[in-house]
C-alpha cells in the first residue's frame, strides 16, 4: 500500500500536493461597475504571492453568477432553426462585436427570470427555457466574474414572436441577428473578416457544433 505524501512533496507530475490559499484581499480602485484588488495568497509551497484582480461591484451575494448568457433557438414551422445573435459597440475594443444576449443579474432576481428580461430587451423574443448549465468563470485570469448559459427556445409562430420589438436600456444599441444553425460558424467566420469581434463563447460553441456534425457522419466505405 503506497505511503501518505508528507506535506509540501512533489507528485509525480510535478506539483505541490498542498494547495493553495487565500490570505486577504485589498481593494485598490473602484468605478461604477468595477473594481480592482490585489489578492494575497500562498502558494503550494508555501510562498505569499499577489495577483490583481477584477470584479463586478453588481456581484450578487451567495452562489449566483454574475451574469446570464442566452443560447436562443428560434423555431418556426416551414423554417430552418436559426438562432438570435446581437452586434453591438464595445468600448473596450472600438470596434463592434458579436454575441449572444447576455446580461447582469438584478438583486432578488432568479437566473431563469433574468435570461427571459435579458432576451426581451434586447432582441424582443420571448421564449422557454430548456437547459441551464453552473456558474463558469468567464476569464479566470483576470476576473471572479461568473455566468450561467441558458438555452432559450422561441415559438417564432406565437403571435408575440411575429414582429418582436426590443426594450433595450438607456445607451444600448443593439442590432439584432438571426443566423441558420448550420450557417453559424461560416457566418462568424464572416463577421471576423468584416472586422468585427466575435465573443470566444459563441465561437466555440459554433465550432462544437461543427465538430459534432463531423463526428456523426457516415464514413465512406474503402
Amino acid at each position: 500500500m503506497p505511503s501518505e505524501k508528507a506535506a509540501g512533496e512533489i507528485s509525480e507530475n510535478g506539483t505541490s500536493s498542498q494547495s493553495s490559499t487565500f490570505i486577504k484581499q485589498e481593494d485598490l480602485a473602484s468605478g461604477k461597475w468595477l473594481k480592482l484588488s490585489n489578492v494575497y495568497y500562498a502558494d503550494p509551497t508555501g510562498r505569499q504571492r499577489v495577483w490583481e484582480v477584477t470584479s463586478r461591484t453588481t456581484k450578487v451575494a451567495g452562489d449566483l453568477p454574475d451574469a446570464v448568457v442566452i443560447i436562443p433557438i428560434l423555431r418556426r414551422n416551414l423554417h430552418y432553426d436559426c438562432t438570435i445573435l446581437v452586434k453591438q459597440f464595445r468600448p473596450a475594443f472600438c470596434k463592434y462585436t458579436i454575441e449572444f444576449p447576455a446580461g447582469l443579474l438584478d438583486p432578488n432576481e432568479t437566473v431563469e427570470t433574468c435570461a427571459k428580461r435579458e432576451l426581451k430587451e434586447e432582441t424582443g423574443y420571448t421564449g422557454v427555457v430548456k437547459h441551464s448549465t453552473p456558474a463558469s468563470a468567464l476569464d479566470g485570469g483576470m476576473s471572479n466574474s461568473t455566468a450561467q448559459f441558458l438555452t432559450v427556445q422561441i415559438d417564432g409562430d406565437l403571435p408575440e414572436n411575429q414582429n418582436p420589438e426590443q426594450k433595450s436600456d438607456e445607451g444600448e444599441f443593439i442590432e439584432v441577428l438571426t443566423v441558420p444553425m448550420d450557417e453559424l460558424l461560416s457566418k462568424l467566420n464572416e463577421y471576423s473578416t468584416e472586422g468585427m469581434v466575435v465573443d470566444s463563447r459563441l465561437y466555440m460553441y459554433a465550432l462544437a457544433m461543427e465538430h459534432t456534425k463531423g463526428m456523426v457522419q457516415p464514413k465512406t466505405p474503402k
